[in-house]
This record gives C-alpha cells, structure tokens and sequence, in this order.
C-alpha cells in the first residue's frame, strides 16, 4: 500500500486486519480465543489482558506504517506530511458496543489541512463521518455529505 503512495498508482487505501464483527484469533502472539469474543470481556482481567495485546498488535502495525511513510522524501516534505491516516475503531467499547467517544488517531498532515501533535474533542454525538467528509472535502473533491455527516469538522488545521 505504501508502495502504491510512493508510485502514486493510488492515494487512496484502506489497511484492515480484520473486520469489526471477526473473531479472528492473533495466534502469533499468542492470543488463541477469538477477537470478537474477548471484546465482550465482562471486565474479565484475563479477557481484558489479551484484549489489550491485541491492541498493541494493531497499534505497532499502524506504528510502523506511519514510520516508514515519515521515511519517504516528496516534495517538499514527507509522503507522511502529504497523506492522512485514520486509525481508530467504530466501537469504544466492545463490551457494551457502545459508539461514543470513539478512539480516533489521525496521523500526517493532510498537505497542511491538519495540525498534529494535539487532541481534540468534539460534541457528543458528533458523527465520525463529519472528520471523513472533512478529510474528504480536503482533498478536493467535492461533496455535501458523506454517510450520516451533518457538517465538517471545525478545527482540524489549528
């Protein structure tokens, strides 16, 4: 995928280790029960545990995704500086499969449409679409709306 960044074959991708409703095992390291199962912990320490390295596993990838386009000269800066990744998650909390609060990490800077190094809070109930048509208005294209968006995210660029 970065590969195709790089080449500019595409810059649209989407990296995706299992779908939110898997229960996919991380066996290679060492988690044998099923994502979605562990996901409805019941504030079970050991459930809690393998949820947590399960986390970790997902956020090391992302982690090394990011380092590696943060390597790549284009431009004027990096092919990190001119992309925008979302990490995150549709569910907050699988145990109650409750949509507040969602754990949203956006990496790069968009071309100058985003300030890093900050976080923010939004309104509660703000739909995750309103940061993807925000995302998406930014890199040109033009669109009103974008699934159940209700307008664009205010202070994205500082």
């Amino acid at each position: 995928m970065i590969l195709s960044f790089q080449a500019d074959v595409t810059r649209v991708g989407t990296f995706m280790l299992a779908n939110e409703g898997s229960n996919r095992s991380y066996r290679h390291i060492g988690v044998n029960e099923g994502h979605h199962s562990l996901s409805h912990h019941q504030n079970d320490p050991g459930k809690l545990a393998k949820i947590s390295e399960i986390n970790e596993f997902h956020a090391r990838q992302v982690a090394y995704m990011i380092q590696k386009m943060k390597s790549i000269p284009e431009g004027d800066g990096t092919l990190l500086d001119h992309s925008m990744i979302v990490y995150g998650a549709g569910i907050s909390d699988g145990n109650r499969h409750n949509n507040e609060n969602l754990p949203i990490m956006i990496a790069g800077q968009g071309n100058g449409l985003i300030k890093t190094g900050r976080h923010l809070s939004y309104e509660f109930e703000t739909p995750m679409a309103n940061l993807l048509l925000s995302m998406i208005q930014g890199m040109g294209a033009k669109a009103d709306r974008f699934g159940d968006s209700t307008g664009l995210l205010r202070g994205l660029n500082g």
